[in-house]
């Protein structure tokens, strides 16, 4: 199985504090691994040093075919168009419906055909389920509905990986099931996915593999 995620003794950083250390950790094709530890452990750092927004520095990180070692700035829109990136806190337009959102983001990374363009959006709003939502507004939806934008709108350049923090750490238990069951039909068309959680009981519910962050390391966790 060929590694999507690879960090080889890497190091995670917050300006010039040292958050991970040694980190040696693959993620193949289509796996879905958890990301777990508490608040300030790390695992939001090592997110964003995935999708570039901290600087890889110790050790070598890849993802997705890039190299974050040595990314250049204007090549961080190319590797975000290879990656699909899903907050706790939506992080939706809320002054554009849900068409206008996703458009948004379709003609920030290149697309231009607006024929191509509507063909997307619908092929991913009824991935996840919300084809009828097309001209709502945020503020019409539920908490779950707006995740399942987000979730759409991390799809909508058909990802080989999906980097979400937190994703259901807003939302009640019925709807936290919604969107777990909506991650693992996502995993099953081969697309990767590393979400960090501090929600245990998933776990239980939807087993997989558990990286753990604590004092400052990353280990598997057989728990």
């Amino acid at each position: 199985m060929a590694a999507v995620i690879s960090i080889k003794n890497g190091s995670v950083f917050q300006h010039e504090n040292q958050i991970l250390s040694n980190i040696n950790l693959e993620v193949g094709e289509g796996e879905f691994v958890y990301l777990i530890g508490r608040s300030g452990s790390g695992k939001s750092s090592l997110l964003k040093t995935l999708y570039a927004d901290l600087p890889a520095k110790d050790g070598l990180f890849s993802i997705a075919g890039f190299n974050l070692n040595e990314i250049k700035r204007k090549d961080i829109p190319m590797l975000r168009r290879k990656i699909g990136i899903v907050f706790q806190d939506f992080q939706l337009l809320y002054d554009r419906n849900v068409e206008q959102n996703l458009s948004f983001v379709l003609k920030a990374t290149g697309w231009e055909d607006d024929n191509s363009i509507s063909r997307r959006i619908d092929e991913v709003l009824q991935l996840v389920g919300l084809r009828d939502k097309r001209k709502a507004m945020p503020h019409q939806m539920s908490g779950g509905e707006q995740q399942s934008v987000a979730i759409a709108r991390a799809l909508l350049n058909s990802p080989s990986v999906i980097l979400a923090d937190e994703p259901t750490g807003n939302l009640d238990p019925e709807t936290t099931n919604d969107i777990m069951k909506l991650l693992m039909k996502i995993r099953n068309n081969k697309t990767t996915i590393l979400m960090a959680t501090h929600n245990y009981n998933l776990i239980l519910k939807y087993p997989s593999r558990v990286i753990s962050c604590a004092d400052g390391k990353i280990t598997e966790s057989t728990k």
